[in-house]
């Protein structure tokens, strides 16, 4: 079920689903104009409406965050920095292409360089466009790159591929596999919250 509310100058868009077993309300902001709500059966559209009322200064504030850090259709981020298509040394029509393209260009040598400091090798290396994980290493060792990694600084970029690398050794996050990613990158800590800017 969908339906509007009104916060502030915000009309959002939520999206209500119901879950049997789930025994709490989970709320969840999508983007600058959508939020989710999951509650159990006995959850009702005017309860999921009392409920983001409590939330409303909370989702206000979020929503305000997100829509300053909306891009207009010309601007772009490439490796850390903000872009338009006009001041940028490369014309391109298709953005996630270009992504790609640049990912398949920049992203091998760096993974190329710690795995061998690592000395922890993949067993393939693919770009994917993926809108919730940086990236991912299967049990078998093929590790899987966002292409909108290069959206990111590079030291965010060596980060995913630290991490990804990591999980070759350690298929978790034990307290092994940080310890691993802190030998190659004391700072990864500084370099996480930096990634969640983007």
């Amino acid at each position: 079920m969908e339906f509007i509310v009104k916060l502030g100058t915000h009309d959002v868009k939520v999206l209500f689903e119901k879950k049997a077993r789930l025994k709490h309300s989970y709320m969840k902001i999508l983007d600058a104009q959508n939020i989710k709500i999951k509650g159990n059966f006995f959850f009702t559209k005017k309860d999921a409406k009392a409920f983001i009322e409590s939330k409303s200064e909370w989702i206000q504030k979020h929503l305000t965050h997100l829509k300053t850090k909306q891009l207009s259709q010309d601007e772009f981020f490439y490796m850390g920095q903000k872009y338009t298509k006009g001041n940028f040394h490369e014309s391109f029509t298709d953005i996630d292409e270009f992504y790609r393209k640049k990912a398949q260009e920049i992203i091998p040598s760096i993974m190329d360089r710690y795995a061998n400091e690592m000395q922890l090798y993949p067993k393939s290396l693919k770009f994917r466009k993926n809108k919730s994980r940086w990236g991912s290493c299967s049990f078998s060792n093929n590790i899987n790159l966002n292409i909108y990694l290069m959206k990111l600084p590079l030291e965010a970029i060596e980060y995913v591929v630290v991490h990804e690398l990591a999980h070759i050794k350690h298929k978790n996050h034990s307290r092994d596999f940080w310890n691993l990613v802190g030998l190659y990158l004391p700072n990864y800590k500084s370099v996480e919250k930096l990634i969640k800017k983007y």
